[in-house]
């Protein structure tokens, strides 16, 4: 971000106590490059006079909660995807991009689209030994079908009091797999005790004796203090009793037995007592990250593994989310009692969760994990599975060396372990909105009327970032484009990259005295929910690298298409040629197979052209037919962008030209 804010002719930052700054990636990497990284983002901290939290602190995310940044009632963006956490104490989270970053610090703005908004009732009352990590774990495998896809989510329900904030906070910050961009918990009871828990700590922190009244009182912190709780007690801000939702999704956790995600997908769901029974052995354990790595985390595993050994051939791996979590958990004792049973420990951060430093998963090893994130190849060598669960079932597997849950989960108290019950209660259709139909955009100067080129289809739903990017070349901030290039899709396709490349060799011309009225490259067509998972931009530059001007998707993650916009990727939805594609070269009529061939991408000599403007797609078959299908189209905001370069180039003309008025 400090790249990008230099690139576009910034100079100050437009509000100082704005932005926050932590180091939570790549924190065991001690080389000499990563160090000047780390110095470099301190010094431009200082500069500006921006609040910073050093590598070892903690992940952010953690650390905006405990320093009240992330605070009820408020917007907090981060860098991440999964800021959507901060709905675990009432705070607007959802995660912006790293030119979305320097953007903000310039001008102090940014944009969005305003998500469809989805109530998640929360009904029954949890079993013994069921957690938080159960239910959001239960939810994407239950509602796996984009219910809440680019969604912001309201829980509610009276279940809700009997959650943590804890629990809360696991399951806002699970929500960004689910597919949603925002998962707020309301402002009630049981969370302004937790700020009054919060408040005597942050007192205690610099005082021993708080209640002193001979010695002054302890300095007001400037976030979390006595006069911003009581504003919250006093303006309780609830939804009004009419409020319409685009759906209603209803889970009765009495139904729910402790859930294990996987392997490799937070949307498949199974009972632990099923996995259990097949008795999975695993290679690797790991009680990390921002999910599920509090302090009351680390007390569940303790009491799972107190008085037991971590099985041979298994590797326990634990991490706090911040240094006050393992202070925390240092003096009540639980974490010198993970350590005695043979738990490795490591530095505050995010490690193995996203793929960096030490303990990944190997090839043909399995690992369970207490993570939010089990992609393909995310922790690991992409032949490995993995497979998430709470903190106690993590320990429990352990210690068992296998998928199991701890000895004190009595079969006796959950209810049958079957699927939970759930349902979908839909708006009836005269409390909808009424639809207008859009008025149809006329392209801008420069703009591109039509995207032409070879069509190469994956057939595959959830294409996650991991997949199109993966997470070993993403800390690499001086890789060029071309080497983005040389890597796009590597694991999903190792083959994509070099197809693309032949493509453009043999169809494409380069030659730049044609008409600027169509853009000429390899189209590329995939499934649903496309560029699900983490906010990484170059999973956007990447494919626009490798010669792809333009994505067509059956509907695409809303982080992905963020990115795609601020970098000038044009992205549209069709999912009526997303299904003829699918019946037509999908292996089996199905997306998830590759194709009939056995292959990854299909390329099967179709070819097409995209009227982004007009809103209209044509395309020609291989026996020479063709057919057009009906598309939105391109608006005249993301035509403006395009003709940027992006929203970098944007910025940098808004900024020349306050200068030039000045």
């Amino acid at each position: 971000m400090c790249i990008r804010f230099n690139s576009i002719g910034a100079t100050n930052i437009f509000n100082p106590s704005q932005p926050v700054f932590t180091l939570d990636h790549d924190v065991q990497n001690k080389s000499p490059k990563n160090l000047q990284k780390y110095a470099t983002i301190e010094a431009f901290a200082r500069k500006h006079g921006v609040n910073f939290y050093p590598a070892g602190r903690g992940i952010g995310h953690q650390i905006l909660v405990e320093e009240g940044y992330a605070f009820p009632n408020t917007l907090t963006v981060a860098s991440d995807s999964h800021s959507n956490m901060y709905g675990g104490v009432g705070c607007v989270g959802t995660p912006i991009v790293r030119t979305d970053g320097a953007a903000l610090w310039a001008t102090g703005q940014t944009w969005w689209q305003v998500p469809r908004m989805v109530k998640v009732e929360l009904k029954g009352r949890l079993s013994p030994g069921v957690t938080g990590k159960d239910v959001i774990v239960a939810l994407c495998g239950s509602f796996n079908h984009d219910e809440v896809l680019n969604a912001a989510i309201e829980f509610t329900g009276d279940a809700i009091p009997q959650l943590s904030v804890d629990d809360r906070l696991t399951i806002a910050n699970m929500t960004t797999e689910w597919g949603a961009l925002v998962g707020v918990f309301p402002v009630d009871d049981v969370l302004l005790q937790w700020y009054e828990n919060r408040l005597k700590k942050l007192e205690f922190r610099t005082f021993a004796s708080a209640s002193d009244s001979s010695i002054p009182p302890p300095p007001e912190h400037p976030r979390i203090n006595r006069r911003r709780l009581d504003a919250l007690r006093a303006n309780r801000l609830t939804s009004d009793p009419d409020a319409q939702y685009s759906s209603h999704l209803v889970l009765d956790l009495s139904t729910l037995v402790p859930y294990v995600s996987g392997p490799n997908s937070v949307k498949v769901a199974n009972p632990l007592p099923v996995l259990q029974a097949s008795h999975i052995a695993i290679n690797k354990a790991y009680l990390l990250s921002c999910t599920n790595a509090r302090a009351s985390d680390i007390s569940a595993a303790a009491a799972v593994i107190k008085g037991h050994k971590v099985a041979p051939g298994v590797q326990f791996y634990v991490a706090p989310a911040s240094s006050e979590v393992q202070a925390e958990a240092e003096q009540n004792g639980d974490w010198a009692t993970l350590l005695a049973a043979g738990a490795k420990p490591l530095p505050a951060g995010c490690g193995p969760c996203i793929g960096l430093g030490t303990g990944l998963l190997e090839e043909g090893e399995i690992g369970i994990s207490a993570t939010n994130r089990n992609y393909k190849g995310r922790m690991g060598h992409p032949k490995a599975q993995a497979y998430l669960a709470s903190p106690a079932v993590v320990a429990a597997s352990a210690v068992k060396g296998f998928i199991a849950g701890p000895d004190s989960l009595d079969p006796s108290s959950l209810p049958p372990a079957s699927p939970p019950t759930f349902s979908i209660v839909n708006p009836t259709s005269s409390s909808r909105s009424s639809s207008v139909s859009a008025p149809k955009e006329a392209a801008l100067p420069g703009f591109p009327t039509s995207f032409s080129g070879p069509l190469l289809f994956a057939p595959q739903d959830n294409l996650n970032t991991d997949g199109i990017y993966p997470g070993k070349y993403t800390y690499q901030d001086d890789i060029t484009l071309e080497r983005q290039a040389e890597v796009v899709m590597e694991n999903y396709d190792p083959a994509f990259a070099s197809l693309v490349a032949t493509l453009r060799k043999d169809h494409i011309n380069d030659d730049t005295s044609s008409s600027s009225a169509t853009k000429h490259g390899i189209i590329l067509v995939s499934g649903y929910n496309f560029g699900t998972g983490s906010s990484r931009e170059q999973a956007a530059t990447a494919l626009k690298s490798v010669g792809i001007p333009l994505v067509i998707a059956g509907s695409f993650g809303d982080i992905f298409k963020r990115n795609a916009i601020n970098n000038g990727l044009v992205c549209v939805e069709c999912p009526e040629l997303v299904a003829d594609l699918t019946a037509e070269f999908a292996k089996d009529g199905v997306r998830g197979k590759g194709g009939k061939d056995g292959e990854l991408t299909v390329d099967k000599g179709v070819s097409i052209d995209v009227k982004a403007v007009d809103g209209r797609v044509d395309v020609i078959w291989p026996n020479g037919e063709k057919k057009s299908y009906n598309v939105g189209s391109v608006g005249a905001s993301v035509q403006e962008l395009w003709l940027c370069g992006g929203l970098e180039g944007f910025v940098l003309k808004s900024i020349q030209a306050q200068s030039a008025a000045q």
